[in-house]
């Protein structure tokens, strides 16, 4: 069932939130459960780190909320890297990612972006970014304490 989700461009005063989001669905994206080896990633998603991705003109990070309560966040950087990408717990598999993406897809595409996208996906999130249009790359990457699959989605 989809929910109807309010999109808005994210502000620096979000970026708590948002730090709070990534990192409580971040199991996704680690090798390990618990994080281990992962720290470039976790300093990656810190308030600050996000506050600057937020205030930075090469990002374009949008927020959607169910009723008043954050659900899920996404980043383009460059105009052509889906760099962020996440949904809490509770409102996933109900539309929140797709209509994230679509907002942000057609918001870099309206700031020029006409040769595709790229991401480093999940391997959980494959199904996801695959019914996007997105078509993998190479093989399952290790580094970090992070896993990820190179995908791309044709301009």
């Amino acid at each position: 069932m989809s929910l109807h989700v309010t999109i808005r461009s994210a502000l620096p005063a979000d970026a708590e939130n948002i730090s709070a989001l990534i990192q409580g669905e971040a199991r996704y994206c680690t090798i390990h459960p618990n994080g281990e080896g992962a720290q470039p990633f976790f300093s990656s998603v810190t308030p600050e780190a996000i506050a600057g991705y937020v205030t930075s003109p090469n990002f374009i990070y949008l927020l959607g909320y169910v009723d008043s309560e954050l659900a899920g966040v996404v980043a383009v950087r460059d105009g052509s890297h889906l760099y962020h990408l996440f949904v809490a717990a509770k409102f996933q598999r109900r539309g929140i990612a797709s209509s994230l993406w679509a907002r942000a897809k057609a918001k870099a595409v309206e700031s020029g972006n006409a040769q595709g996208f790229t991401v480093n996906a999940a391997p959980h999130a494959l199904p996801v970014y695959e019914r996007f249009g997105f078509e993998i790359q190479g093989i399952r990457v290790e580094e970090n304490g992070v896993a990820f699959v190179p995908m791309k989605l044709p301009g």
